[in-house]
């Protein structure tokens, strides 16, 4: 009896055993009791998709929110849009909204960033000026949809002067303190300088064209009516110019925008092309091409994962905006600032966030080319593709929105196209060009400070009197 007893004992055991033998071994092999074994396995590459898309959708969300320390602020973005929502104090709304769209500017960078892994800097630098203009494009059709034509007009130029200014401008300095000199495609900054004096000079003519009428004592209805038709006619050639534009960048010419720039670095005296050519690095072992710590860099987010994360953000760029200018009267009466100013200057200096982050950090890498299709590219983008069509939808909604801007919006345009053109020139740049840019946006920004908000439409004879060098 006792040794059936020890017999049954040592059967029950050995049948625990296997059982527990069993189990161990579908853990730790992975096999089909569990899809995969306890331990450091990443639950983002589970088989099973109510485990895998929610993991991955977390690692990825993580990845993205810790990509930058700014975004701490994210704080401010639900509570701008309560403020804006529920009726907040316009104070509270706007610096609760302004807070909030720095780390949107920033994901939004971060986002634009990831695609041009996967597209190459052309076309992300075009999406990245896309994106950033959408702020502007809501705000101007909710402005013009109430006939306020000036601010549309206002809010037009004022992004075109941050970004050839203040945003180039601080690329080129940045870029500048960290590497010697930066080099970027010379066909690109080429084309592009061409295509900003066609658009000023879409501004000019009808300047022009209104103060020749005027002198010649064309009744105000007529007058009125041949602008309105000089800027129909022009914003569809604006936009015909801006397609061909892209079918010549994206399609027909596209290798002649796919040149990697170099650089040299900071207190080096080697160029960058010499230790190409000799196959040789750059003196004392720094680098002096296209910066290798950033190139090797993978990907965090998908081509996918960032176009979503691209609307998604720009959606909520664009609700923060929204509130944001609502707030601006208040502004006005308690800060004791113009409208003109806050049109001219404030407003494109948040509009522009987005751009101006993505520039600055990706100049900062001597991805120049990026820095000036997202620079340039998002100016040339509102004088050939937004300001035109804003024209073309007023005619549609019978609204008289035109390219007759005042007289010393014009000549400032005119004279920082002409400037920004003769610094891209040489296809270089370095922290001096930078400080030009700058101190130019700066010296615009206070000429606009002390701008009058309502100016007489008799002074575009001025320009007039200007150009001819004759008295008015």
């Amino acid at each position: 009896m006792r040794s059936a007893r020890s017999t049954s004992g040592l059967n029950g055991n050995a049948s625990r055993g296997g059982v527990f033998a069993t189990i161990n071994e579908h853990i730790h092999e992975g096999t089909s009791l569990l899809a995969h074994p306890f331990g450091d396995s990443d639950p983002s590459e589970d088989p099973r998709p109510y485990v895998k898309w929610p993991a991955y959708f977390g690692l990825k969300t993580f990845q993205t929110l810790t990509s930058n320390y700014v975004n701490v602020l994210l704080i401010f973005v639900p509570l701008g849009i309560i403020s804006g929502a529920v009726g907040w104090s316009p104070t509270a709304t706007f610096i609760l909204n302004f807070l909030a769209i720095i780390p949107l500017a920033s994901l939004l960078s971060f986002a634009t960033e990831e695609l041009s892994f996967k597209l190459g800097q052309t076309l992300g630098g075009l999406l990245n000026a896309t994106f950033g203009n959408a702020v502007e494009l809501i705000v101007s059709i909710v402005a013009l949809k109430g006939g306020q034509i000036r601010i549309v007009q206002s809010s037009m130029l004022g992004s075109i002067l941050s970004n050839i200014l203040l945003v180039l401008g601080t690329c080129f300095f940045v870029g500048g303190c960290r590497y010697q000199e930066q080099e970027f495609n010379g066909t690109v900054a080429s084309t592009m300088s061409s295509l900003m004096a066609v658009s000023t000079a879409s501004l000019i003519i009808p300047a022009t064209l209104y103060a020749v009428m005027q002198r010649s004592g064309t009744k105000g209805i007529d007058k009125d009516e041949n602008i309105l038709i000089l800027s129909h006619g022009t914003a569809i050639i604006l936009l015909l110019l801006y397609v061909l534009y892209l079918l010549f960048q994206l399609k027909t010419h596209a290798n002649l925008f796919d040149e990697k720039p170099k650089a040299r670095k900071a207190g080096s005296d080697v160029e960058a092309g010499e230790d190409e050519a000799n196959g040789e690095g750059a003196a004392n072992g720094e680098e002096t091409a296209v910066d290798n710590d950033e190139g090797d860099d993978e990907p965090i987010l998908s081509p996918w994962a960032a176009a979503v994360a691209l609307v998604l953000v720009t959606v909520l760029v664009a609700v923060c905006a929204e509130y944001l200018v609502d707030s601006i009267d208040s502004i006005v009466e308690t800060a004791h600032i113009s409208k003109t100013f806050i049109g001219l200057v404030l407003l494109p200096i948040v509009g522009n966030a987005a751009e101006h982050v993505t520039a600055v950090v990706v100049s900062w890498k001597n991805k120049m080319d990026l820095a000036i299709g997202v620079a340039i590219g998002s100016s040339m983008q509102i004088a050939l593709l937004v300001t035109p069509f804003l024209v073309i939808l007023g005619w549609i909604m019978g609204q008289d929105m035109t390219l007759h801007f005042e007289t010393f919006e014009t000549v400032v345009f005119f004279l920082s196209v002409l400037i920004t053109n003769y610094l891209i020139a040489d296809g270089k740049s370095n922290y001096l060009e930078g400080a030009m840019l700058l101190g130019m946006y700066t010296i615009i920004a206070l000429a606009f400070y002390v701008y009058p908000d309502q100016m007489d439409l008799k002074g575009d004879s001025g320009l007039l009197s200007f150009m001819s060098g004759g008295p008015s």
